[in-house]
């Protein structure tokens, strides 16, 4: 297993920096043409900018999520799981959830191509 290099880890972190900013186009633009994003407060996948663009449109009309990565795990099949502290609040700003979650990310080219919600090791 070899280290992601530190591009790698600089793509993703610009990959949150824009989702936290509401910064979608910055985001999309780090994003293969036909990444698979997970719902995750609805269930199932969107795929495609177009529909991560709807998707993200639709989840800030109804909360606040805050997601901070704060540490990052290369896979031995070349995927990299990143710890993520997410806060999520309502419209009101009142906290729903404070937790950590994993989300592991595939990319291709030096982009996106899929990203998934996971369970963190125990470890970590």
């Amino acid at each position: 297993m070899s280290n992601q290099p530190a591009s790698e880890i600089e793509l993703l972190r610009a990959a949150y920096a824009a989702f936290n900013a509401r910064d979608i186009n910055a985001a999309l633009a780090l994003m293969t043409a036909d990444v698979a994003w997970p719902r995750a407060f609805k269930g199932g996948f969107v795929c495609g900018h177009e529909e991560v663009c709807a998707y993200w449109t639709e989840q800030w009309r109804e909360i606040d999520p805050h997601v901070e990565p704060s540490a990052f795990h290369p896979e031995a099949d070349g995927r990299i799981l990143v710890d993520v502290h997410q806060i999520v609040r309502d419209l009101d700003g009142s906290v729903v959830a404070d937790e950590h979650v994993g989300h592991r990310f595939t990319l291709d080219r030096g982009l996106i191509q899929i990203m998934e919600v996971c369970s963190l090791p125990l470890s970590s």
